[in-house]
């Protein structure tokens, strides 16, 4: 069950990704952070008072907050850190944040064997591959690498908060609800300093129209993150965190292939390689 929890969750979290990529080329990233947050915050809400998930509110909602004021933050570093560029180092290193949920979970007992160790360093290997990391060129910016290494510890860390977060079904729902809540008055809070400061909050073609006619996009993408999350959360709880974590960060591979098959981007000699680890690495981890 952990395995297939935390493979769905790759899937999701990749697809999110790459929806949110084509997002941000028609506006402004911080307004598809907020407005897919707002509607993941409306599904949620309703999925919580249909479920009477409010009977389980509890001190480990916590979590959930801590998890919603981090993952904008993380959110907001990283698409400075890929402004910055290049995104052939920036995107791979993002991915490292899985050192983090690895990290609480050999903290707090797990104990893999020998072949599911190897299966990690593996498929650690094959994530930052997958991501094209760029080996030659420009030289990359001190700021850039390091807005991205806390860019992945913050993702890492929402791995970790939101597994703690609840540890029943309807505990889970409400904890996803809070930590969205949470996410759109952090993300909206940017979003106002942002505009104050001369930024933009609708695209400068179509405006409010483009919004709305990418309503469907943009919910897909929040709804997909919230599911990522929740699917996370099950697959932590039901296995080695170790291995959910690690299973769960294959999501730049997914992104790599929806790109391949609906941009037809051709993925790099290195990406290809890096995918095939992955695979070699999901295959140990599930062995073991």
């Amino acid at each position: 069950m952990t395995a297939l929890f935390a493979l769905a969750t790759s899937l999701l979290w990749g697809l999110a990704d790459f929806g949110g990529g084509l997002l941000t080329r028609r506006m402004p990233a911080l307004t598809v952070v907020v407005v897919s947050q707002m509607l993941a915050v409306l599904v949620l809400g309703a999925v919580v008072i249909a479920t009477g998930g409010w009977s389980e509110a509890g001190p480990e909602l916590w979590y959930a907050v801590a998890a919603g004021v981090v993952g904008p933050a993380a959110m907001l570093a990283f698409y400075k850190a890929l402004a910055l560029g290049p995104m052939g180092v920036v995107s791979p290193l993002g991915s490292l944040g899985v050192v983090v949920p690895v990290s609480v979970g050999l903290l707090v007992g797990d104990r893999p064997g020998v072949v599911q160790f190897a299966g990690i360093g593996v498929a650690i290997v094959g994530v930052v591959l997958a991501g094209g990391p760029e080996l030659r060129g420009a030289p990359v910016q001190r700021q850039a690498v390091l807005l991205t290494l806390v860019a992945a510890f913050g993702f890492g860390s929402v791995m970790a908060l939101i597994s703690e977060a609840s540890s029943t079904l309807t505990g889970l729902f409400l904890a996803l609800f809070v930590q969205r809540v949470t996410n759109v008055a952090v993300g909206g809070a940017a979003l106002w300093v942002s505009v104050k400061r001369g930024g933009r909050a609708l695209p400068s073609d179509g405006g409010p129209r483009a919004v709305w006619a990418s309503l469907p996009a943009l919910a897909f993408v929040g709804l997909a993150d919230v599911a990522a999350n929740g699917t996370y959360s099950i697959a932590a709880q039901n296995g080695p965190v170790t291995v959910a974590a690690v299973l769960a960060s294959l999501y730049p591979v997914v992104t790599a292939l929806a790109a391949r098959g609906v941009l037809k981007e051709r993925l790099r000699a290195v990406q290809a390689a890096g995918a095939g680890l992955a695979l070699v690495g999901t295959v140990l981890l599930a062995a073991g």
